[in-house]
């Protein structure tokens, strides 16, 4: 593992995420601790090589450290903790999930699948860990050689992280990937409606209309995102456009009423009460 956090150190020159050679791969690192707070987790898959994180999804708790990576398969609004071990900073690398190419591996595996172990009713989670075994670690290590040069990374870098994928994918809690890639599951219905959300949350959303977009109907629609994200489509919408409205006041510098309004939000005194609520401090906090 020291061969890998040694690199993984020498990616990852500044505080937060850091891009690597290949669009796919980048790394996080976190120099200090993190008490528990919101923030919105993308679709991907994280391996934390040094230090650990806590993920809190409504009752359910996650953690990721250097025995088990955490694979996201929609994006979701949860709650972390960081935890640091001797003062060291906490490393992870973040890997992007390519639909495409998962539907690619899955073809080229061919009649090598047991499809009969993925019970899509029981295991389509948003949220899920696996364990990291010696072979893991020696695909991430390759991975993590050739991003410390372009050339390495132009010729193997896609290769790697096929490879890397594919592992993924033949691992045995992997069946919400599955899930993911299959058309008329419950998880890649929900997340054709997230996709909805996410390009439209600053408009009126209706869940009836999202139903229709997936081709469920509202009650079943409304179980199905709910067994996925562990949120009500209305709370889900809700937290994307607060966590919208803090980048907004973050990185771009707009004030309370201008993030307020830009994510939907009529009243500014309501989005602020709300932000507070989610958050723990007022929008102003943030600024």
């Amino acid at each position: 593992m020291k061969k890998i956090i040694d690199i993984v150190d020498k990616l990852s020159p500044g505080e937060g995420f850091n891009s690597t050679n290949l669009s796919e791969i980048g790394i996080y690192r976190a120099s200090y601790a993190q008490k528990r707070a919101p923030l919105l987790y993308d679709q991907g898959v994280m391996i934390c090589v040094q230090g650990e994180k806590k993920i809190y999804l409504e009752e359910s708790v996650y953690q990721y450290n250097k025995d088990n990576y955490l694979v996201v398969t929609v994006p979701l609004p949860i709650e972390y903790e960081i935890f640091i071990e001797d003062n060291k900073p906490l490393l992870a690398i973040t890997v992007d999930i390519n639909i495409q190419l998962l539907n690619t591996i899955i073809h080229l595996m061919g009649q090598s699948i047991d499809y009969n172990k993925f019970s899509y009713n029981e295991n389509e989670s948003g949220l899920y860990t696996a364990g990291v075994n010696a072979e893991f670690q020696e695909i991430v290590y390759r991975l993590l050689k050739v991003l410390q040069s372009k050339e390495d990374t132009n010729v193997l870098g896609k290769s790697i992280y096929q490879e890397l994928l594919y592992y993924i994918l033949k691992s045995s809690n992997s069946a919400p990937l599955y899930a993911l890639t299959t058309k008329n599951s419950k998880l890649s219905k929900v997340e054709m409606a997230l996709k909805e959300i996410h390009n439209n949350f600053s408009k009126s959303i209706q869940v009836e209309d999202l139903a229709k977009i997936v081709s469920m109907s509202s009650s079943s629609f409304h179980y199905a995102f709910k067994e996925v994200t562990s949120s009500s489509p209305i709370q889900y919408i809700k937290k994307i456009r607060l966590d919208k409205a803090r980048t907004y006041i973050i990185q771009d510098g707009l004030r309370v009423n201008e993030a307020a309004s830009k994510v939907g939000y009529e009243s500014v005194s309501q989005f602020s009460r709300e932000f507070k609520r989610y958050y723990g401090a007022s929008p102003k906090e943030f600024s």
